[in-house]
């Protein structure tokens, strides 16, 4: 949809004149932000969903960062053919990333024969149930409000092992 979209935006004169080493970029620098994305996130040795999120997270900043990059460092007078870049980068990003989960779904489904976890109807909340899931360690001190207009953070005892 994004692709007829810009398409259809842009226009097919405009997109021809767009030369063939800014579309094997615009598909490339996603892919590569995305595989050092997972690449760094298997060095510092983090488990598989948070691979998978580091990766798509790494290679997702990179169109804010160029967008932000061309505001700042040309003036607007300039900045119209530069857009084309950042526009077909996001695209491809989009659709890349797409592809990529869908992929890993029907891996999940096909492959490793588990249930999607979306389908079902259970709180979906991560950190909620874990939470819930975990004994709470009150330790860490506690923020009481005595008064609207004050908050007061008491002290956790001090922790009677030596260090």
């Amino acid at each position: 949809m994004l692709f007829i979209l810009t398409g259809v935006m842009l226009g097919p004169e405009l997109l021809a004149t767009i030369p063939p080493s800014v579309y094997v970029v615009a598909v490339l620098m996603p892919l590569c932000g995305y595989a050092a994305g997972y690449g760094l996130a298997v060095l510092f040795e983090l488990p598989p969903n948070s691979r998978r999120s580091v990766s798509l997270e790494t290679g997702c900043q990179n169109v804010q960062l160029c967008t932000a990059i061309l505001k700042l460092a040309f003036p607007p007078q300039l900045m119209g053919g530069m857009y084309i870049f950042p526009l077909l980068y996001a695209l491809f990003q989009a659709a890349e990333a797409g592809i990529f989960i869908l992929a890993y779904r029907l891996y999940r489904k096909e492959v490793l024969h588990k249930p999607d976890p979306l389908m079902n109807d259970d709180d979906t909340d991560i950190t909620y149930q874990r939470f819930h899931d975990e004994d709470f360690e009150p330790s860490y001190g506690a923020v009481t409000v005595s008064d609207t207009n004050t908050i007061m953070l008491e002290p956790c005892p001090p922790d009677p092992t030596p260090v």
